[in-house]
């Protein structure tokens, strides 16, 4: 019987839908759900599960690529892919549609998110310290004062940078006018500043590091010097999976932990691991870490009704958050470890350069 059009369509979609299968294995549940988020394959096959992770190429994020090593590399119930976003307004929409259901993210923006809704929390912290403000290397910027008239970039207006700043701002009596606020991607500060289209950024590292070692800029200010165990980014948990795989949570969170606690006393280690998944030379991230260990630390990450009621009262008063959120509602601790253990990588099998 000759074959109608309509048959040869139904077949011809039939078919792409049974390659379509063959390819992707959506029954697979260990296959990963976006072939961009896998940087390193790793040895374990102990693993019955994996979760996608955003972070942004800042150390602040630093434990999120280590725990997706460690994941893959020891005999975890969870394989971890970390997946690297360049800003955080891109963070949010992959959140707000679920693509990504725990990520990195800056504390104010967490606590803005919550404000309107959207059922995050907060789990566990990134780092402390870890941020600087940079000026150009032969600029006259000598202090705050000097700031007044100039524009500066922020990776977020709701970002503990911009809140910081701003308390800075107070301190030395300039008013908010004074400063333009402009909202840059993290990689592209350095060359903003040389190229002179802002006259200072304050942001993460390595970013900064990257701006010293290039002879762009300068530290001008260490963010541990303005607010002692600075707090930037935390690791932000959406309820659904909160709710519906704790487990999994479970396991990131211990993940993250036992990361921080290895890369604290494994800092050369930890430049060469991460490099690959942020892109960079590895010479920068080793800097950040290994000239001066006060620059980031990654240890005392459990979040302190303390430390973020500091932040959102410094949120509020600016007029960046509106309304008080209750910290029992924005924080969950319910997955921090007990006890923490370094994260058992074996150094000696980092691989050199991309995987």
């Amino acid at each position: 019987m000759k074959p109608t059009l309509g048959r040869v369509v139904i077949g011809v979609v039939l078919a792409i839908t049974a390659l379509g299968l063959l390819r992707y294995r959506p029954w697979n549940n260990r296959g990963a759900a976006n072939v961009r988020d896998v940087i390193h394959e790793g040895s374990n096959t102990k693993a019955t599960r994996e979760l996608t992770v955003g972070f942004l190429p800042v150390t602040c994020h630093l434990t999120c690529p280590v725990t997706d090593y460690a994941s893959k590399t020891t005999e975890t119930n969870t394989n971890f892919n970390s997946r690297v976003f360049t800003d955080f307004p891109t963070v949010v929409s992959a959140l707000e549609a679920k693509q990504v259901q725990a990520t990195f993210m800056i504390v104010p923006l967490a606590m803005k998110l919550r404000e309107q809704g959207v059922p995050v929390k907060i789990c566990y912290l990134g780092h402390r310290d870890g941020s600087e403000i940079v000026v150009a290397r032969n600029s006259k910027i000598r202090s705050m004062a000097d700031l007044k008239g100039k524009k500066v970039a922020v990776p977020s207006l709701f970002s503990n940078q911009h809140f910081v700043f701003y308390k800075l701002m107070n301190d030395y009596g300039l008013k908010k006018e004074d400063v333009t606020f402009v909202i840059l991607p993290p990689p592209d500060m350095p060359t903003s500043l040389a190229a002179g289209a802002i006259d200072a950024y304050f942001v993460g590292e390595p970013f900064c590091a990257k701006a010293e070692l290039d002879g762009i800029g300068r530290v001008l200010y260490y963010a541990r010097d303005i607010w002692p165990n600075f707090i930037s980014c935390a690791l932000v948990v959406h309820e659904d999976l909160i709710n519906s795989n704790p487990d999994v949570v479970r396991d990131l969170v211990r993940g993250i932990a036992a990361s921080g606690e290895w890369a604290e006393t494994h800092r050369a280690e930890a430049a060469k691991l991460v490099a690959p998944y942020y892109r960079q030379d590895e010479k920068v991230l080793n800097y950040v870490l290994t000239a001066d260990p006060k620059r980031v630390s990654y240890v005392n990450l459990v979040p302190t009704d303390a430390d973020l009621r500091m932040i959102q009262q410094m949120g509020l008063g600016m007029g960046m958050l509106k309304k008080e959120v209750p910290m029992d509602e924005l924080i969950d601790r319910e997955f921090v470890p007990e006890a923490v253990s370094p994260a058992p990588i074996d150094a000696s099998k980092i691989p050199a350069g991309n995987p």
